[in-house]
């Protein structure tokens, strides 16, 4: 049985899953780290077909509890990689496990977490990378930080350390929440700010201690669209992924919809993107 995986339990993702599943005879499984942005949503009462406000919560299990009447299956873990196998289907990296794709959505909704230090805009392709499996060629034998304090920061260390000199994380002031990989530094010291001349040479601590680095690899959070995309060569338009009308990305079975694809952010267009990326998901798997 061909097997389609979704990144992301939004209005898209769970949209696509049902459009999906209904489509044919296809294994469909869903990969959440958690509620989005639409469970932190208080009433919502411009939606169609809701006689009275809803909470986002209730909506967003609500589109849940149809998917998995339908047999679509739920997986409650965080996406730390995305690579492909040798036959070129998306094999997709979890904090616990690894899942092999015939056909893949990306729908994780919108970028919103920034690192907020001094320098890592200014540095960003000058030492500021956000992907280890791209760049970690680039820092081969070098000192290199990981800025980040969960398991998404973890499994970019444990990548740098194939290569590099030395890994550290630095979790800016933050507790560090996942297990530290063999070999790799912690460092819990808040940040003041990213310094050098044209590249990054050091990072500097609010106590005025500094650590000399040659690169930093900004990891913070979970891993996000595009996080995800970059990783795999997926074409960006800053934090949007480009699709075409069918949600497709420039990577054949590689999809993507709902706000990671920029454009309006309501529910109404996510659920839209998923459905056309559901009817091609289905399409693209058949004709395999």
């Amino acid at each position: 049985m061909k097997k389609a995986v979704i990144i992301g339990s939004g209005p898209a993702g769970v949209s696509a899953a049902l459009y999906i599943k209904r489509a044919g005879n296809y294994d469909v499984t869903v990969i959440s780290g958690g509620v989005g942005a639409l469970a932190k949503a208080e009433k919502i009462e411009n939606y169609y077909g809701l006689a009275e406000p809803v909470s986002g919560s209730e909506l967003y299990q609500s589109g849940i509890e149809g998917a998995k009447r339908l047999g679509v299956e739920f997986i409650y873990e965080q996406v730390t990689s995305l690579s492909f196998d040798d036959d070129f289907r998306p094999v997709i990296g979890t904090d616990k496990n690894e899942y092999t794709a015939d056909s893949l959505l990306i729908a994780t909704g919108s970028s919103r977490k920034s690192a907020k230090i001094n320098g890592i805009k200014d540095f960003e392709g000058k030492g500021v990378s956000y992907c280890a499996v791209c760049d970690a060629f680039f820092y081969r034998n070098k000192d290199v930080c990981v800025v980040g304090d969960g398991e998404y920061a973890s499994h970019e260390a444990s990548v740098l350390t194939a290569t590099s000199k030395s890994v550290t994380i630095l979790t800016d002031g933050k507790e560090f929440s996942a297990a530290l990989p063999q070999g790799v530094e912690l460092n819990t010291k808040k940040i003041s700010a990213i310094e050098g001349s044209t590249t990054v040479e050091k990072v500097v601590f609010d106590d005025g201690t500094e650590l000399n680095t040659a690169g930093i690899f900004v990891a913070i959070g979970v891993a996000g669209s595009t996080d995800l995309a970059r990783k795999v060569g997926i074409e960006l338009d800053g934090n949007k992924i480009i699709v075409d009308e069918n949600m497709s990305t420039n990577i054949p079975g590689v999809y993507s919809a709902g706000d990671c694809t920029g454009g309006l952010l309501q529910v109404a267009k996510a659920v839209y993107d998923g459905a056309r990326a559901g009817l091609a998901m289905a399409a693209y798997m058949k004709k395999k």
